[in-house]
């Protein structure tokens, strides 16, 4: 639990109630974490956000009323600092895609293991972007068809740009480069969209693999 000061505030949307009972199940065996609220749709968790405060919101991607996609950027547009991970039956190269472009902090399929599930929000809320491992090759596939540069030098990153690839391949938030390379999150978030658009990436996690497949192997942990 080092480094999380308070149990992690998740919030469960999700239209199946065995599902969302399952996950708060399994949130208070760890005491890392606890189930603060639960919806059914995506504007019942909108109503939800104000009240409860979550730090983390499991989302479903495919839902009746607004879709998974559409909660995700109504969430994001309320509170960008707000950690929303998909968690589908969906390994659908296009919802993955559309999901990492519209913002999301991770995408994890149902059938993975409690244990990797819990593993992976622990990650999540260290500012660490989580994706399913079985998604990997289908996220750079997606990649390789929108015809990106093949490598840093080929995309004429800087210095400092790399620097802030590798970072982002170890899954670091924006707060957590600026702490390990001693500049601010302005200037982060300024790198980070130049990475992007030379890449011609359009999420912070693309360009994670991005990195990897393309040997930027990180030193720290990856995505």
């Amino acid at each position: 639990m080092s480094g999380i000061p308070h149990r992690q505030r998740i919030v469960v949307i999700d239209d199946h109630p065995l599902f969302r009972k399952g996950v708060a199940q399994l949130m208070e065996c760890d005491p890392r974490f606890e189930v603060v609220g639960e919806a059914a749709s995506g504007e019942e968790g909108l109503s939800l956000l104000g009240s409860l405060d979550p730090d983390l919101v499991l989302l479903d991607l495919n839902m009746p009323g607004m879709t998974g996609v559409e909660t995700l950027r109504a969430l994001k547009d309320r509170d960008p600092r707000l950690r929303v991970i998909l968690l589908t039956v969906s390994d659908s190269e296009e919802d993955l895609v559309a999901a990492l472009g519209a913002g999301a902090d991770g995408y994890l399929l149902k059938d993975m293991e409690p244990e990797d599930l819990v593993e992976s929000l622990e990650s999540a809320t260290r500012g660490r972007v989580v994706l399913s491992e079985i998604l990997t090759d289908m996220l750079a596939h997606a990649m390789r068809v929108q015809h990106g540069p093949g490598g840093t030098e080929e995309a004429e990153l800087t210095q400092r740009e790399r620097e802030i690839l590798e970072l982002i391949a170890a899954g670091l938030s924006n707060k957590l480069i600026a702490r390990e390379l001693q500049i601010t999150e302005n200037t982060v978030k300024v790198h980070v969209k130049h990475v992007l658009k030379k890449l011609n990436l359009r999420s912070r996690l693309e360009a994670a693999v991005w990195a990897i497949q393309n040997g930027q192997q990180p030193s720290r942990e990856a995505v």
